[in-house]
């Protein structure tokens, strides 16, 4: 089974900062997701940039973690249980890739997104976090370019890897 394409919203223009924290966040997951659509589950857990073993199906995996990581645990000390994660591997999301079908991760990353959108809502920007960092407070407004940062990197991961898997490349 494949991951249907999504739709990807534009990107922001002149708006409010949070119409356009938001919709850079809401741009970055659509990339991914796209990077990942159309292949199958032997491209998504391929790992195509020797010697990297980072594949697009361990990064979705690890996007839907940071997910839930940063909006539930961390923004609001929540006990939600981190997806894709043991106790006897720290890159469980990475390495056990055959835990899961590509169809269940799309399923987890897409609730997980959701869930993240629904947690934030209405939360202003310089709402300090419940669960603080070891290094001091941090915002919504932080966690917001973290995330966009987060994905920026990891999309261009997914940049390579896709190109590397079937020539595809400027999605």
């Amino acid at each position: 089974m494949t991951i249907d394409m999504p739709e990807r919203p534009p990107e922001p223009r002149a708006s409010t900062e949070r119409a356009q924290l938001e919709g850079w966040l809401d741009f970055h997951r659509a990339t991914l997701v796209m990077k990942c659509a159309g292949l199958s589950d032997e491209q998504l857990t391929t790992a195509a940039v020797p010697p990297s073993r980072l594949t697009l199906l361990g990064l979705l995996r690890h996007m839907a973690l940071v997910e839930v990581c940063w909006f539930d645990m961390v923004l609001h000390d929540s006990d939600t249980p981190l997806p894709f994660t043991s106790d006897d591997d720290r890159d469980y999301e990475f390495n056990a890739l055959d835990s899961s079908s590509s169809a269940e991760v799309a399923l987890v990353f897409h609730q997980a997104c959701a869930s993240s959108r629904q947690l934030a809502h209405g939360v202003a920007l310089d709402t300090l976090a419940k669960r603080p960092r070891r290094d001091g407070p941090i915002d919504l407004r932080w966690i917001y370019l973290h995330m966009i940062e987060e994905y920026a990197r990891h999309n261009g991961h997914a940049d390579l890897l896709r190109e590397v898997l079937d020539g595809a490349t400027g999605v």
